[in-house]
């Protein structure tokens, strides 16, 4: 059934261990740093209990006449598809900004094991029925569920065995309950999330079959033995009048120490099967990529509002010069839009009978939206001027020793009083300048993988096939070319 944001909250006051700015947090929810982005997920899980958003952030399941959320459905239609889309839509405009792990996007990874039942139930058939299990306990208890995966791997010239073993997450025990496991995982939005599907990076394994640093399982985040330390917020480094988006989404990013916790059998879906390991690590996107480049189309449609708004304001928007910038950033975003469309339009059967994106479209949308992404920031810049990296603060626009000046030089015309003009110029120094953009650009990049992965994902997704027999034809090349 669908939680409330009040759910939401007591669920996290859980006696988690979590750390920021060298002190231990008593209370989540209540705590500067991290009150800000709970707020947006309670808000998100009120958003399905109001008249106004119910119909699109939840749908009525047919076998238990039970809500749940959108989000977590398991896609089987064109429509599915669609609706999560107009629901990240609705959230984003809704909360006034951007934000990505909040749980749509994690529970993607958990459809991909779905897609792998068969093959992991050849490796090890313990673990089989606890994937389905954990999705459906997902989808029916509207879980927040994020995913860790990057750790902190040390000198990646050795292998983990030659240095201190700790710096990738392994098995160091099994017992009768589950493993015990050591490591640690950067994880957003751990330390205010209810549980992580945790699973390994390493790509390459050799001709290793079994390995104590392959496993994935669903951890709790107020496990025993496990720590979050958190890097310190933005929310707090200025007024919220001058840095609104710092102030309201930052995404909290958590260092879990996994200092021998017990994960239990029931909680483990694969073990020590490198082929495992590798398939999930080959297929984790392959849904979840959707609710993640959706969103960086919403950056790009901030950028060109901020940008047009700019200009509009100062008269320029009639400049041939201006507008073709502005056009670069509509093809951007268009571009984005245009391969997520396309990845839906002709999406295809998975493995396991669900609807699954076209993995070409949505693989190459993925390496436009991401690769582009600095460049699209800068040419915003640019359209803004430089006033965004210079222009005072708000007090000093409530000070009435300056504030007759700043309404002189600030006001544009009739319609554009100081305090707009201002307004929009902060809004564009913390989306494109501030510590916070510059964060979410690097977690752009990153945050699924890094750019060299996702371009051998396309190589692994696209269909050669027709290029190879449109050019074996036109060359006049005998069939033994295309054994």
């Amino acid at each position: 059934m669908l939680r409330t944001g009040d759910e939401y909250r007591e669920s996290i006051r859980d006696g988690r261990d979590v750390w920021i700015d060298g002190e231990k947090v008593l209370d989540v929810p209540s705590h500067p740093a991290f009150k800000p982005i709970v707020d947006i997920r309670a808000r998100i899980y009120d958003m399905a209990h109001e008249s106004a958003h119910q119909d699109a952030m939840s749908y009525v399941d047919e076998k238990t006449d039970e809500r749940n959320c959108i989000g977590f459905k398991l896609p089987h239609t064109q429509a599915d598809w669609q609706a999560k889309r107009e629901a990240i839509k609705r959230v984003m405009y809704d909360v006034g900004a951007v934000v990505t792990r909040v749980g749509d996007e994690t529970a993607g990874e958990m459809w991909s094991l779905y897609d792998g039942q068969d093959m992991l139930n050849q490796v090890d058939p313990r673990f089989g029925a606890n994937i389905e299990r954990h999705i459906q306990r997902v989808l029916e208890t509207d879980t927040f569920h994020v995913s860790a995966n990057t750790d902190p791997k040390g000198d990646r010239s050795k292998r983990p065995q030659d240095q201190d073993p700790d710096m990738l997450l392994h098995a160091v025990k099994e017992t009768d309950e589950g493993i015990i496991v050591r490591g640690a995982k950067y994880e957003t939005a751990a330390a205010y999330a209810n549980q992580a599907f945790v699973k390994p990076t390493i790509a390459n394994w050799g001709d290793q079959e079994l390995s104590d640093y392959a496993l994935g399982f669903i951890c709790p985040m107020n496990a025993p033995g496990l720590k979050h330390i958190c890097r310190s917020g933005f929310a707090g480094r200025g007024s919220p009048e001058d840095y609104p988006l710092s102030n309201r989404a930052d995404e909290i990013d958590t260092l879990l120490i996994f200092d021998n916790v017990l994960i239990p059998w029931e909680d483990v879906l694969f073990y020590q099967h490198t082929k495992a390991a590798t398939f999930i690590r080959g297929t984790l996107h392959r849904y979840s990529a959707l609710a993640f480049v959706e969103r960086i189309q919403h950056i790009a449609d901030l950028m060109i509002g901020t940008a047009l708004h700019n200009v509009r304001q100062t008269g320029l928007d009639s400049q041939q010069a201006v507008r073709e910038k502005i056009a670069q950033l509509i093809c951007y975003r268009e571009g984005i839009d245009a391969h997520l469309t396309a990845a839906i339009a002709t999406a295809e059967p998975s493995p396991n009978g669900l609807l699954m994106p076209n993995q070409s479209f949505l693989y190459t949308g993925r390496v436009h939206a991401c690769s582009q992404l600095p460049a699209m920031m800068h040419l915003a810049r640019e359209l803004c001027g430089g006033q965004i990296c210079v222009t005072p603060n708000a007090a000093d626009f409530a000070n009435p020793d300056t504030l007759p000046w700043l309404e002189k030089f600030y006001s544009v015309n009739e319609r554009w009083t100081a305090d707009d003009r201002r307004r929009l110029l902060a809004f564009g120094r913390d989306l494109l300048n501030s510590d916070y953009a510059g964060h979410k650009v690097t977690f752009q990049l990153f945050a699924q993988s890094p750019p060299f992965a996702h371009l051998n994902t396309v190589y692994n997704n696209f269909d050669f096939e027709g290029p190879l027999s449109f050019v074996k034809q036109a060359a006049g090349l005998s069939d033994a070319v295309m054994g």
